[in-house]
């Protein structure tokens, strides 16, 4: 009698800002593994999460966002797009219920029909929506001629993700499981916790400063008793910015990193020292050098 047959493959998911994709990711995988903002250019890497099945593994890639780069930054976060694209299995297109579809929409339609993946598409936040604009939605987006299934969900109350999970499954060929069935991710630990500091920038700051910061671990202990020391760097690219950043007597800063321990210490089940700064590095997004170093390649 021969073994059963498993599935294992890469599944990259693409979206306009906003729609819901960091959400729907840590949704499907259980566990979160994106931040989540709704700020552009929240996902400046590949975010991979990791879920298995009894015998299923389905490796979710969150996508920088899908446009035409500006800067170096922007210039590697569009060639990762597309070194995932080439990887991946599948695809996942996701759409935000509440919105019109738009411009956005159809640069990244032509962007996955180009690849040439099979495609499965996923109509979010319906738990917000009435049945009537829900069947409105899934009808303008059939209008966009992606081929493949078409499914309405809710990242946030999990409604329509099993089904969803099972179209994607269907997406993976045979093949052994890629990564350990405990795992849920392959973020290295500096980078997942620089991610969980900048989400708490991003939601405390507005207009051109998101885009500006970014954060850099510089180290990591464990002490014998157990406590986590870990110490991070905000870069901002002007003076200005860091004022900001820092706030009035320093409330700004001990706000972020009070939050971000806390993210920290729910997610790892430890005790958290987070020891933050600011300092301005001029033109950072055009650093390969800091570029490479933040894992942004």
């Amino acid at each position: 009698m021969s073994p059963p047959t498993t599935r294992s493959g890469f599944v990259a998911v693409a979206g306009r800002p906003n729609v819901g994709k960091s959400t729907l990711l840590n949704r499907i995988i259980g566990t979160k593994v994106a931040i989540v903002s709704d700020k552009p250019q929240t996902t400046r890497r590949a975010i991979r999460g990791i879920a298995t099945g009894p015998d299923w593994q389905l490796i979710v890639v969150d996508l920088p966002g899908v446009q035409r780069p500006r800067d170096e930054l922007t210039d590697r976060m569009q060639r990762r797009v597309e070194r995932e694209l080439a990887d991946a299995d599948g695809a996942l297109f996701v759409f935000n219920g509440e919105q019109e579809l738009g411009p956005g929409d159809r640069f990244i339609a032509r962007t996955l029909t180009r690849s040439g993946l099979p495609i499965v598409s996923a109509v979010n936040k319906v738990d917000l929506l009435s049945r009537a604009r829900t069947l409105d939605a899934l009808s303008a987006v059939a209008e966009l001629g992606v081929a493949g299934e078409i499914f309405p969900v809710s990242a946030r109350s999990g409604a329509g993700i099993c089904e969803l999970v099972e179209a994607l499954v269907g997406l993976l060929p045979a093949g052994p499981f890629l990564y350990p069935a405990e795992e849920r991710s392959d973020i290295p630990e500096h980078v997942r916790l620089a991610e969980l500091v900048r989400e708490q920038v991003l939601r405390r700051t507005r207009e051109e400063l998101p885009h500006a910061v970014e954060v850099e671990v510089e180290e990591i202990e464990t002490r014998v008793d157990g406590l986590l020391v870990i110490s991070a760097r905000i870069w901002a690219e002007t003076d200005s910015q860091k004022g900001i950043l820092i706030g009035s007597g320093g409330s700004m800063v001990r706000a972020i990193g009070t939050q971000a321990r806390r993210e920290i210490e729910a997610l790892s089940g430890r005790h958290v020292h987070l020891d933050l700064s600011v300092q301005v590095r001029k033109g950072w997004r055009r650093d390969d050098g800091l570029l490479d170093r933040l894992g942004i390649d």
